[in-house]
């Protein structure tokens, strides 16, 4: 992920940096002592050494076969159960690959093709991904800390935070879910925020503010028609997104009456409507057909502007001469508890001509509206289980999204270890190497910017696990002694943990003058937990999450090929955010200052609208749309850098080690060092779509996960020498690559 705070174009960008083996409870992968067989998903006792992950076949000749290749891996110095990891990951990697795709002809296919067919069967909203999938993992971690009975230590500090957050645990556990039962406590918020006129006779549309309804809805988390993110700088204030119309299928003007978003969305309201005592199915049908009405009109005003706030704001300010939009004093009083911010920037607010234009389309379909907003209320506190068998899990995610530091602090403190965090600097460093070694050698660079751009590599400080922030993290795990718990009510927890995590989520705004621009940093940097990596442009900054490092991004067991391939392209991906199109725009000091020359800028440029052009060229077939290249260059350009810094510092590493082939190999797939390095690369993005997840990923800043690999690999002329790919085959296409780093 890179935070980019450059004025109002400011963007969070998230890499989800996750991984999965629901084999074993996720924790820093440390050498592997003892063998785990796995019977079942839940969770074992594999305190000492969890991901050992050898999933080991009770068939006579296999584990015969395993121990022999065991045996040969062990001849490289590892030990036996390192050994016998290598074997069995190995397998892992091979039952993701469809070999009957040639790796020239469509290397994500080849490298991945099999992954959907092999992958653990999990619920999800989302997309499924080789790396999102540690995030189950991870919730099995927390399963076993909060159903542990022994008593913490005696000097641990959390300990009725601790007592309350496994009570809610356990009546999430114990709380019945599915399938959906109808809830007065919901009823009572909704009417108290606005209204639900569908099942309230007495609902009246003169008292009724959409702008409010939809501000209350963002103290819950939820989203109506204002998507509000946190700025991750001082003095951390809300800023916006366009608001995604729609439950679980996103619409656009393309898409709105296709029989995908009938069957999910419209399907979802008419499910919502009749738990809650609509039962004329006219009537049902008019308020579905309302509210995709609105959904319409108001894609006709985000069409006038492609969808691009960008563009929306060129839109106000040049051709229409839009007012500024009034309400947002009347939001900070009913989501930041009045909170103001100083800010030099007088276009504070989003986009006025689409908030003017959207107040005129709500305040004339108040009723609509109003039902919109119920029902996405309702969303946003149904589990969506899809069986009752995936309880627990959903138990495991909640936990760790509603009381995430309390979590970190513990989770950090029993499993995240000098050894794994030493072995990870070292990485940190071999990449750092090749970067330097880059700017120094880039011959497009004029001097002024190659001094600029090696003075802001120097300053670059590394994290490694989380960043410490012991006051901000103690408050806001002692906060949880001001949650209001109810005995017995689920219902009204859910309601107000929600509350209270998006009241922690805002703390940086809230009491950012209690502190400044240099103690006080985005909450996000002090979580561990997270299956994430940053770059962060206002302290110049990368942070490697103690979460990433598990398999498919890491494992100490693993040969360097494999370990440079994965982590080391993770980590230069962040690097290399130091020095695109925003990272140019701050100095080494983190400072707003474009420290580019005219000239070195304008080389710059060209080289980005290669990436652009390669980019916007694939098409999302599933839902006849292609990337965005202009919106996921900054990306392409990470990736493309971080492999090529990881693949040097690999080569590096091996001639100061004097590493032989043989030292690099995964027992049983037949790859040299430099195959096996991409393949890592390519396996960390094998992935499973559903139509709905193309749209739900429409608008980010990062690329289709399949063509993050084939754009990233048909760049790399390293690729193409240790694949055999001749110039002209569709992952060679020409001798002429797009690079920047």
């Amino acid at each position: 992920m890179k935070v980019k705070t450059f004025g109002h174009s400011f963007l969070p960008i998230h890499l989800l940096l996750l991984s999965t083996l629901a084999t074993s409870t996720a924790k820093p992968t440390n050498t592997a002592s003892e063998v785990i067989v796995v019977n079942s998903t839940a969770a074992h006792d594999i305190s000492q050494h969890p991901n050992a992950e050898l999933i080991l076949s009770a068939d006579n000749d296999t584990a015969a076969a395993t121990k022999a290749s065991a045996v040969n891996a062990a001849d490289n110095g590892l030990n036996e159960i390192e050994s016998e990891y290598r074997v069995e990951y190995a397998k892992k990697m091979l039952t993701y690959m469809n070999q009957s795709v040639e790796p020239c002809d469509d290397f994500y296919e080849y490298a991945c093709g099999n992954w959907k067919n092999v992958m653990v069967e999990h619920q999800s909203q989302h997309k499924r991904s080789n790396l999102i999938d540690i995030f189950y993992s991870l919730g099995e971690a927390i399963q076993q800390l909060l159903l542990d009975e022994k008593q913490p230590r005696d000097d641990f500090p959390y300990k009725s935070e601790l007592n309350l957050t496994k009570r809610i645990y356990k009546d999430c556990l114990a709380a019945d879910l599915y399938p959906l039962k109808k809830s007065e406590v919901y009823l009572d918020v909704i009417k108290s925020i606005g209204g639900f006129p569908a099942v309230d006779p007495t609902w009246k549309p003169d008292n009724f503010s959409w702008f409010n309804m939809s501000a209350h809805l963002t103290n819950y988390g939820g989203i109506g028609l204002i998507k509000e993110e946190v700025l991750p700088q001082y003095p951390f204030p809300p800023y916006f997104k366009l608001p995604d119309l729609g439950f679980e299928y996103i619409v656009h003007s393309d898409n709105i009456h296709s029989n995908s978003s009938k069957e999910l969305n419209e399907k979802r309201m008419r499910n919502y409507l009749r738990l809650y005592g609509v039962d004329d199915e006219q009537k049902i049908d008019k308020i579905i057909a309302d509210i995709v009405n609105v959904w319409s009109a108001i894609l006709n005003i985000t069409n006038k502007f492609d969808e691009d706030l960008a563009k929306c704001e060129v839109l106000s300010a040049v051709v229409m001469g839009e007012e500024t939009f009034p309400l947002w004093d009347s939001y900070l009083e009913i989501a930041w508890n009045g909170t103001q911010f100083d800010l030099e920037d007088d276009d504070t607010w989003p986009c006025n001509y689409f908030y003017n234009q959207l107040d005129k389309v709500c305040n004339a379909n108040k009723e609509a509206i109003a039902n919109y907003f119920a029902l996405k209320f309702i969303y946003r506190m149904d589990a969506r289980l899809q069986d009752k068998k995936f309880q627990t899990e959903h138990c495991n995610m909640m936990i760790q999204f509603v009381l995430p530091h309390l979590l970190d602090e513990i989770y950090m403190e029993e499993y995240f270890d000098n050894e794994i965090r030493g072995e990870i600097s070292d990485i940190v460093k071999e990449v750092r190497k090749s970067l330097r070694e880059i700017l120094e050698q880039a011959e497009w660079l004029d001097e002024k910017t190659r001094e600029q751009a090696l003075l802001k590599e120097a300053a670059i400080k590394p994290h490694i696990g989380s960043f410490e922030n012991k006051n901000v993290t103690n408050r806001l795990i002692r906060q949880i002694n001001e949650f209001h718990y109810v005995e017995g009510n689920y219902e009204l927890n859910l309601v107000n943990l929600f509350k209270f995590r998006t009241m922690q989520r805002r703390f940086n705004g809230l009491h950012h003058k209690e502190y400044d621009n240099y103690t006080m940093k985005p909450l996000e940097l002090l979580k561990g937990i997270q299956v994430n990596s940053f770059y962060y442009n206002v302290d110049n900054s990368i942070y490697v999450m103690a979460g990433i490092l598990h398999p498919p991004a890491y494992h100490k067991a693993w040969p360097a090929a494999l370990k440079f391939g994965t982590i080391g392209y993770l980590v230069g991906h962040e690097f290399t955010h130091g020095f695109d199109s925003v990272g140019a725009h701050y100095n080494s000091v983190g400072e707003e200052n474009y420290w580019w020359t005219a000239k070195a800028g304008k080389v710059f440029n060209e080289r980005e609208e290669c990436f652009v052009n390669q980019y916007n060229a694939y098409e999302i077939a599933e839902i006849k749309r292609f990337v965005d290249g202009n919106q996921t260059k900054d990306e392409n350009i990470a990736d493309s850098g971080g492999l090529r810094e990881a693949l040097s510092a690999y080569h590096r590493h091996v001639k100061e080690l004097n590493l032989s082939p043989k030292d690099e190999q995964m027992p049983g797939l037949d790859l040299t060092p430099e195959q096996l390095y991409f393949m890592g690369f390519a396996q960390l993005w094998c992935a499973s779509y559903k139509e709905r997840h193309y749209w739900e990923e429409l608008k980010n800043e990062h690329t289709v996960d399949k063509f993050r690999v084939l754009g990233a690999v048909t760049n790399i002329e390293d690729f193409s020498k240790a694949y055999n790919c001749p110039v002209g085959s569709k992952m060679n296409p020409t001798k002429k690559k797009c690079r920047v780093w």
